[in-house]
């Protein structure tokens, strides 16, 4: 495990030398101490990147020779992919499958995006018809210049693979700071990046708290576009100080999903994509479907299978075969999730399922998994973002009232709709506010589609083209071709 931060192609210590400690949520105990950065430490990095991006010629690289980087990083990744997914679970929790699929994803979004940047030689310029045949004109992208990414700790590589993969690919630096919570894998990407020769400075990892690292690449003047992922409070801030040098910025934030179930739905299937809408990566996932809404007809059958079925996930340590539910991230996190649920209960929900650390599990920040019915709609368990293995389900009668449902939220970063009727399904996907919708399932995430969401759940898309067009800016080349003076101040040519 790394001690050291990868700053301008090398491994340094922080300058003012400190650590914090790494825990293992499944046993709570420290199995590490990562490096600290501060803002002394981000300006270095912000100023290797600055010289990559202005001196050394990244973005003059033709985005076949980008690519060649991101293939080789693709293939480091791969070639480490059973490492870096037990690193995943000690550092984060989640079952080891998951993790490996994480892993996966990350380094075909590099190879995603390397395919992308050798597409832009092929398509460099755009033309533009102009009213005037005396111009023409022209569209190009460029990148933007060096970027800042602040990733969350739900999925520490792959959030780091859709930040930097797109950003190279488009001829961008980057500074990139991990999760406070979830570093070590970030950490090997720097030496993977190493080890595929990326130029000094293109890339740059700090690690350390959000308040001091994450803070200094904010307010840092040499970095013209912040991608963030997290949550609303903080994006919040992020917009608000982005503002003051006109920064470009990404959000990716919260959401508080909705699932609407109609009575035609296979009920076996609709409990197998409500389980893994809520309960994938222990529901610390930003578009978890928590909230299920079930028409009437078979909403008393679909519980109790729910429940049932709910009740037999396996619960332990990631590593161990069979586990589909891990602990939570932290300490923290897990006193956020069960006061959520005291909280629900308070309000006058019902607990039909968990709501308790698990039997048998006194280390660990275990939770078992918690379905909450009689949810008030006022209530904070019912619209703000739980991020934890909690679903609330309530039923529902009419097509109309379940889109009014669904779309009674401050957020839009999700939505699923499980019907047999195509037409219906359609109509109700088109209906909602939401950024991403999915029909007769939930969560599947592919890198060449758009990710972000609708309302407070961010600005802007990650992945697919547009996760690239995040890091390019788009310039205006106007060319005057007549031959005739212009003759506006100038009423005739003088020639020699």
């Amino acid at each position: 495990m790394r001690t050291e931060l990868y700053i301008d192609g090398q491994w340094v210590k922080p300058l003012k030398g400190g650590s914090f400690e790494v825990v293992n949520p499944a046993t709570e105990e420290v199995i590490h101490h990562a490096p600290s950065g501060t803002a002394e430490d981000v300006d270095v990095a912000v100023t290797a990147a600055r010289r990559a991006f202005d001196v050394d010629g990244w973005p003059q690289k033709t985005g076949s020779q980008r690519a060649v980087y991101l293939r080789a990083i693709a293939d480091g990744i791969r070639a480490r992919q059973q490492e870096l997914a037990r690193l995943e679970v000690l550092d984060n929790g989640k079952p080891l499958p998951e993790a490996d699929w994480d892993v996966a994803d990350a380094a075909g979004c590099f190879d995603f995006y390397a395919d992308l940047a050798e597409k832009l030689d092929n398509n460099p310029e755009e033309p533009i018809a102009l009213s005037d045949s005396r111009f023409t004109s022209k569209a190009v992208k460029e990148p933007i210049g060096v970027a800042g990414a602040i990733i969350p700790w739900n999925y520490p590589l792959l959030m780091a693979a859709w930040k930097v993969a797109p950003a190279l690919a488009a001829g961008c630096t980057i500074v990139l700071k991990p999760a406070e919570l979830t570093s070590l894998t970030a950490l090997e990407l720097g030496a993977i990046a190493d080890e595929a020769k990326l130029p000094p400075g293109v890339l740059n990892i700090v690690t350390g708290p959000g308040s001091v690292a994450g803070q200094a690449i904010i307010d840092h003047k040499g970095v013209d576009k912040l991608a963030f992922t997290g949550s609303g409070p903080v994006g919040s801030k992020i917009m608000a100080a982005a503002s003051r040098d006109i920064k470009r910025i990404s959000l990716e934030l919260g959401g508080k999903s909705p699932f609407v179930v109609f009575d035609d739905a296979d009920v076996e299937q609709a409990v197998e994509w409500i389980m893994f809408g809520i309960f994938w990566n222990q529901g610390q996932v930003c578009s978890a479907t928590s909230r299920v809404l079930v028409q009437q007809g078979i909403y008393d059958r679909l519980l109790a299978r729910l429940i049932e079925e709910t009740q037999r996930i396996t619960i332990g340590n990631g590593l161990d075969d069979g586990v589909l539910l891990g602990p939570l991230v932290s300490k923290r996190q897990h006193g956020q999730v069960v006061a959520a649920i005291d909280a629900a209960r308070a309000a006058g929900a019902t607990i039909a399922a968990g709501g308790r650390r698990p039997k048998g599990f006194d280390k660990g920040f275990y939770l078992e998994p918690t379905i909450l019915t009689d949810v008030p709609l006022d209530s904070d368990a019912w619209r703000e973002e739980i991020f934890g293995p909690v679903v609330c389900i309530r039923p529902f009668s009419t097509e109309g009232e379940a889109i009014a449902l669904a779309n009674d939220s401050r957020f839009g970063l999700a939505a699923a709709v499980m019907s047999k009727d195509d037409a219906r399904a359609e109509r109700v996907a088109a209906a909602f506010r939401a950024g991403i919708v999915w029909i007769n399932c939930s969560q599947p995430t592919f890198t060449e589609a758009p990710w972000g969401g609708y309302k407070e759940s961010g600005i802007g898309r990650e992945l697919g083209r547009w996760g690239l067009d995040n890091y390019l800016e788009t310039k205006q080349i106007t060319k005057y071709v007549s031959g005739d003076p212009w003759g506006w101040y100038i009423k005739s040519a003088v020639h020699a």
